[in-house]
């Protein structure tokens, strides 16, 4: 193997970003950024690198297994390569900006790492773009957040985008409600996760009549939630599907043609949420495109719901912007660049004077233009 070949060698899951990709990932972040920014959420910067024990508090423990550690050699401490940025915007919240009026809206981007990736998506570096809505348990907040994600990506170019809403608590409080035990709450849980009605009916009363009605709760929206409705539950359930029904009604005055799904007994992915949860799709997207809830923010618990968009698998379901003009300048030029600049143009300066073919020349530099004689020319 050449020393340039293994030079460019990386770790399973790593890549360089080569143009024009590093430039698009760089369109997504700025487009979420400056949507986010525009209802009020501010940006915040937390460290690549943190204490241990600040990035695996709380919510933070579900992300254990994918945290690289490192030994502090100045504190000897172990410290921790973030792996999701959510619980480093809940820490900042709860404590740098603890005083700061509720609600506090905040918003994100930045690099994680995660010890290995999945069958679905390898990589094991990418971007993270999000925004928080911490100290609010309205259901306004989730409407909010789930309509400011998913038109965010809309107006990035994403086609057809849907929001798949889930209700994790609801299984764990009918489990209470009926007093199953551990063993048979798992036996349930695994059936529920596969969708194995046949599983769920074997388990005889009580659970295969609730439970067998709640795993055919799952598809369009209006057609779940009269289902939802015709079950008579407790008053604990009960008060979580009627949230469901508000912050579907909410969403949809924000955004009359999102298209809405619910899959009322998903949990997968869902542990540390602590009420309606969601996921965002597109077609021919690898994965979902996003993910948030609402959950415990920090050490103070506060109330909080947000949202994770994840970078790299938005870039795959959207057109790349359109190139811009590449004009080769004239050696000596460079003083002229501002003006064709501000024309619409990507200028290229020469490096090197008395160039005989300034097209072949332009050609080589993949520019559209070049300048002779003071005129703009085409590359044929």
């Amino acid at each position: 193997m050449s020393d340039t070949v293994s030079k460019a060698l990386l770790p399973a899951g790593l890549r360089d970003f080569l143009p024009p990709d590093a430039a698009l990932e760089a369109h997504v972040v700025s487009g979420l950024m400056a949507d986010f920014g525009a209802h009020g959420y501010e940006r915040v910067k937390p460290p690549l690198i943190e204490f241990e024990e600040n990035l695996l508090d709380g919510a933070g423990a579900a992300t254990s297994k994918d945290t690289f550690r490192v030994m502090d050699p100045v504190s000897q401490r172990m410290m921790g390569l973030r792996a999701d940025m959510t619980i480093q915007v809940a820490r900042i919240a709860t404590t740098r900006l603890a005083k700061a009026p509720r609600p506090l809206r905040l918003c994100y981007s930045g690099q994680v790492l995660r010890v290995k990736g999945t069958q679905l998506t390898p990589e094991r570096q990418f971007t993270q773009a999000g925004l928080e809505l911490i100290g609010s348990d309205s259901p306004a907040a989730d409407a909010e957040v789930i309509a400011l994600a998913a038109g965010a990506l809309a107006a990035l170019g994403v086609q057809g985008v849907s929001v798949d809403l889930n209700l994790p608590t609801l299984v764990p409080v009918l489990c209470d409600e009926l007093e199953l035990s551990p063993e048979t709450q798992l036996r349930l849980r695994a059936a529920l996760d596969q969708k194995d009605a046949a599983a769920v009916r074997e388990m005889g009363d009580p659970v295969q009549d609730l439970f067998g009605e709640l795993i055919r709760c799952s598809g369009e929206v209006d057609t779940v939630m009269e289902r939802l409705g015709r079950l008579d539950l407790p008053q604990a359930a009960a008060q979580r599907r009627d949230r469901l029904k508000d912050v579907v009604a909410l969403v949809r005055r924000l955004m009359p043609g999102l298209s809405l799904t619910v899959d009322a007994v998903e949990n997968r992915g869902f542990e540390y949420h602590t009420g309606i949860s969601f996921s965002i799709f597109a077609p021919g997207a690898r994965g979902e495109l996003a993910r948030g809830g609402r959950y415990r923010a920090g050490t103070a618990k506060e109330k909080a719901v947000g949202c994770t968009v994840y970078v790299d698998t938005v870039m795959g379901v959207i057109a790349p912007p359109a190139d811009r003009p590449r004009l080769l300048l004239p050696y000596g030029d460079r003083a002229q660049a501002a003006a064709w600049q501000s024309k619409g143009w990507i200028t290229v300066a020469m490096l090197e004077d008395g160039i005989a073919d300034p097209e072949a020349e332009a050609r080589r530099q993949r520019c559209t233009h070049y300048v002779s004689n003071g005129q703009v020319r085409t590359v044929g």
